[in-house]
């Protein structure tokens, strides 16, 4: 079974950084492709970006010019670096991984990041 886990969440100030980290364990697996989601309670789950195991790499509009994803998908490692956040920004943000193109989609647990000042 798949298990993710990410960290790097907490407090920051308008305008600052964080960067998340996300891992799978549990198994060796070939993952399709990684992505990051985040969730204000009482909303649907907004996309923020995705990974794919080909290298690319897609953002949500909004996020575009902000955030960065990096790492190695088929390492099941990735990054979600967060720069010039804002107060909209606040919400638990989740990993993602799928092991082939439609599959279903396996969650972490969260990490919560507040942007306030």
């Amino acid at each position: 079974q798949v298990q993710l886990v990410e960290s790097g969440g907490g407090l920051v100030q308008p305008g600052g950084s964080l960067r998340l980290s996300c891992a799978a364990s549990g198994g060796i697996f070939v993952f399709y492709s990684m992505g990051w989601y985040r969730q204000v309670p009482g909303k649907q789950r907004e996309w923020v970006g995705t990974i794919a195991s080909g290298g690319s790499i897609d953002y949500a509009d909004s996020v575009k010019g902000r955030f960065t994803i990096s790492g190695d998908v088929a390492k099941s490692t990735v990054y979600l670096q967060m720069n010039n956040l804002k107060p909209e920004d606040t919400a638990v943000y989740y990993c993602n991984v799928r092991r082939v193109s439609g599959g279903a989609r396996y969650w972490g647990q969260g990490t919560q990041v507040t942007v306030s000042s």
